[in-house]
This record gives structure tokens, sequence and C-alpha cells, in this order.
């Protein structure tokens, strides 16, 4: 991490070489923010083998026309209304996964110390799973999926050789990375089948199937010459996308999901159990926002009002960002400054870490300090909020990603305890992908009576 921290100080602008290609990193928030807004100069690009796992013809790879199809059929499932539907799945993961915890602390272990990092990250998985497609997957089939994402992670590092060579690192991720798309088609099927039937929406999958049927329904009635009410045109008139496209789109959201809710996950329990008074107002304020009634589900009303446990998540993710850096494709030659032009197939690079640690902007950067969201001034700071990116690309489940954070984090206060094991790696930063503790947080758990 102080590598990283070095090159961001050296300025605004700074680069790298890597194998055959040239990488431009904008350090500031203006750097940064001008790259996320620079779609006509600009596209995401991840890494050079990234297309050759997640697919060249995936919707995140996608500009102008292309991707805004994709996309005025996906902002419709991370509505309020949308969000609500699948907060009864989650609750159900977490339930188990948090008697799991438990069981992993007290009768595997005889209450010592483990790292959980890797329980988070099957954790995060799970949840992401099932609000994706719902019980379309088989357990056993997220847990492969939890256990094989490391390979995937692993392959898009930077420094990897961007050919498939077997047996290395981008090997293996192919191999993850063809399971997974294997397993999101699948779930497509399925959706397909029971959205047709009538059944009710469930996931975002069965949200944007059931768009495609509508829109594909109104234009057939249309088509076959009967008059139809305005009222009755889809708000969103989309084309019914494959099962592999479908596919493609559910591997980006895992993608875009399953390090960075880690990291953010790992991050969460370890900071409040250093942080006790910390803790005791989520657990406060979750208790009183369920009248007393710890076993209570959590609602979006119930959500919507956690002010404190916002601010500790907010406050997480600005202080822990599970992502530094996001990686663009410069289409043509983009003049980032006046004195600068990135040249045409270089990589250019915005980083969000040092806007999230400007001490102009959020005084005393490096303490974590939630009532910075409350007291303070850090929610007029929008410029600074790099978070989940900016521009035609930000991330489509940013609100889903903090209220998911909220209700896992507000549920275990409610029924577990939990101690960090410090030592002397514990506030130290590793990079893998995300960033994580680099002891993966030892804990342990125990149920609260």
């Amino acid at each position: 991490m102080d590598e990283y921290k070095s090159k961001w100080a050296s300025g605004d602008l700074s680069c790298v070489s890597v194998f055959h290609k040239f990488v431009v990193i904008a350090a500031s928030r203006d750097m940064a923010r001008k790259v996320f807004n620079s779609p006509a100069f600009v596209k995401p690009c991840v890494v050079d083998v990234a297309q050759k796992l997640l697919g060249p013809t995936n919707w995140v790879f996608l500009d102008g026309k292309a991707h805004v199809e994709y996309r005025k059929g996906l902002n419709g499932l991370f509505t309020r209304q949308a969000l609500e539907l699948y907060l009864p799945g989650q609750d159900e993961v977490y339930r188990k996964y948090f008697d799991k915890f438990v069981d992993i602390s007290q009768r595997e272990n005889n209450g010592k110390p483990v790292p959980y990092m890797p329980h988070f990250r099957e954790l995060m998985c799970a949840v992401s799973c099932r609000t994706f497609v719902g019980h379309y997957m088989s357990e056993q089939a997220v847990k492969k999926i939890a256990n094989d994402y490391y390979n995937i992670t692993a392959a898009l590092e930077l420094v990897n050789f961007p050919i498939i060579i077997p047996f290395t690192k981008t090997w293996y991720g192919k191999r993850a990375a063809d399971m997974v798309l294997d397993e999101f088609a699948k779930c497509a099927a399925k959706s397909k089948v029971r959205m047709a039937a009538g059944g009710s929406v469930t996931c975002i999958m069965d949200g944007w199937i059931r768009s495609m049927q509508d829109s594909e329904e109104y234009r057939q009635r249309v088509a076959s010459g009967v008059e139809v009410d305005e009222s009755e045109k889809p708000a969103s008139l989309l084309r019914v996308f494959s099962d592999f496209e479908i596919s493609q789109t559910f591997f980006t959201f895992l993608f875009a999901s399953q390090d960075a809710t880690s990291s953010a996950a790992t991050w969460l329990f370890q900071l409040m159990a250093d942080r006790p008074e910390v803790l005791d107002k989520v657990r406060e304020e979750n208790l009183a926002l369920r009248n007393g009634d710890r076993d209570e589900s959590f609602s979006m009303d119930v959500l919507e009002k956690m002010t404190y446990t916002r601010a500790v998540v907010k406050e997480t993710l600005r202080y822990r960002p599970p992502v530094l850096m996001v990686p663009y494709l410069a289409k043509k030659s983009f003049p980032l400054t006046e004195n600068y032009t990135v040249p045409k197939g270089s990589m250019v690079v915005p980083t969000l870490y040092p806007a999230l640690h400007d001490p102009q902007v959020y005084p005393d950067p490096e303490t974590f300090d939630p009532d910075r969201w409350i007291t303070g001034d850090a929610e007029k700071a929008s410029k600074n909020w790099l978070v989940f990116g900016t521009g035609p690309h930000y991330c489509l489940g940013q609100t889903y990603a903090q209220l998911n954070l909220m209700a896992m984090i507000g549920m275990a206060s409610l029924h577990l305890n939990w101690e960090h094991h410090i030592t002397p790696r514990s506030e130290d930063i590793k990079v893998f992908a995300t960033i994580f503790p680099q002891d993966d947080c030892p804990l342990v758990f125990s149920p609260r009576d």
C-alpha cells in the first residue's frame, strides 16, 4: 500500500509501464473526475485479460448506444421498490451465515481466533447470488463460485501476462469464469420459464426478464394491429436478451460486488470490534428501530431510518475504500490537461483513495469518525465521494451496496458478539483487487443473549 501512496503523492499525474501497456495514473480528485466524465475519450477496460474472462461483448465494455441499451433496462432494478423485494432473501442468508460464524468459532476452533476474511467472502458471494438470481442457483454452486472466485481475482491483477497460458493464473481464472457464466446462464433459462408462467419477482434477474417479456408482449400486440392504450406501454422498451447476454451481465454484477463488498464487510467487522463505543451505538439504533424486538427482519423503512449505521458504513467506505483505482482505455488521444495528452491505446487510471483522504475535505482523514457524516460536512463533499465512481459508468448498485452493508452490520450487532485478535499486521493493508487487513481479520464470534 505504501508504494501506491508514494506514487499518488508524486503528482496529479504519473505513469508506469506494465508489459506492453503504458499506464497513466490520475491521482487527484479533479483528474480522476475528468477521466470518469470523458466517455468520448475513454472506456472501462479493467485489464487486458478481462475481456477474455468476462467476454468482449460484455456490456461493461460497451459504450455509447450499445451501453445505454443495457443500462436503461437495468436502472429500474435498483429502485427503492425493487430493492425491497430482495430483502427477505438477504435476511435469510445473513441469519444462516451468522449461525455458521458462531459454529466456526465455538465448535470448530474452541473459541480461538481464526481469519474470517475468507468466510466474509463466502457470505458476500452468497448474499449477492441470492439477490441476483434468487433460488435458481444451488447452495453447492454458490459455494463453488465463492471458492473459485479467488482465481478470477488473481487472473485480473495488472501484472499478469496478458495471454492465457495453461496452468497460469489467467488460465485458472478463465476456467472459473466459464463456470460462473454457465451457472448464470442456467439461472436465466429457469427465470424465463418462471416469469413467463406468471411467477412473482424475487430477485434482480426476475425483474429484468419480466421487463423483457412485458416489452415483447407489447411489441407483439402493436404489430398485430391491436389498439394498445399508452398507459400499457412499458416505461422502457427492452429487447429480449439471450441467456448468455444475461449471464454476462450478472457476471459483471458479481465482478463489481464480490471483492468490494468482501473488503467492506471485513473492515466493518474489524473496525466495530476495535471500537466498542461505535458498535454500541449501532446496536442501540437497530434495536430501537425494531421496537426492542431484535428478531424483527429488516425492512426498507427500518434501513432508511438508520442514521448512525449509515454513517458507520459510509465512513468505512471512505476510511478503507475497497476499490483504489478503476482502469480505463484511451479510445483516442485524450487531452487530459492543457500540457499533456494521453496517447491512444494507453490505460488511464483514475484513483479514488486520495480524494477520500483529502484533509481539506475530511479533517483528520486517517481517523475513523462516523460522526463526520452526521454533524460534520462530509455529506457536502459530493465531488470527493468517488467510492462508486461517477459519470456514465457509475456503479448502478451503489444504493443497494450501502443498504446491504447496513443490514448486515445492523443484524450482526443484535445477534452476535465478536472479538478481534489484534496482530501487528491488523492495520496494514494488502491489495488483492480490493484492500484487506494483512492478517485477514482474526475474530472470535459468540451468540448474543
